[in-house]
């Protein structure tokens, strides 16, 4: 069966967050998708601009009849883990996530992807 914009939209594609040192703001990409890449003044809408480049990405690939491969599957992992920190590192990523208006959740998940990305290029 043909799988529709739909159906690859909402696959879980591994995106990946970057602070932008030189000229401030986010990137962002999704490596299962060659090339597409966005970019935004803060992370919470770095990642709304990369829903959009995803979707206007999927759409051009259908429309050129470029194959689209499906992401890596993630059923071995829950996505969940127990985390120990010390007290003086929870207080911190608590106000950091605070300072920038999101969750402390959404928080650890930038600085972990932002840094598994930069390990993952060594």
């Amino acid at each position: 069966m043909m799988k529709t914009l739909n159906d690859y939209f909402t696959m879980n594609y591994r995106m990946e967050i970057v602070e932008d040192k030189d000229e401030g703001g986010f990137v962002v990409s999704f490596p299962e998708l060659p090339g597409c890449i966005t970019c935004g003044e803060t992370v919470e809408s770095a990642v709304e601009n990369a829903l959009d480049a995803k979707k206007a990405w999927l759409e051009a690939a259908m429309e050129d009849g470029i194959e689209i491969h499906e992401p890596d599957s993630l059923e071995d992992y829950s996505g969940q883990f127990k985390l120990r920190i010390p007290r003086s590192l929870h207080r911190s990523l608590a106000e950091h996530s605070k300072r920038e208006g999101i969750s402390m959740n959404q928080y650890c998940v930038y600085l972990l992807s932002r840094n598994d990305a930069v390990y993952s290029k060594l």
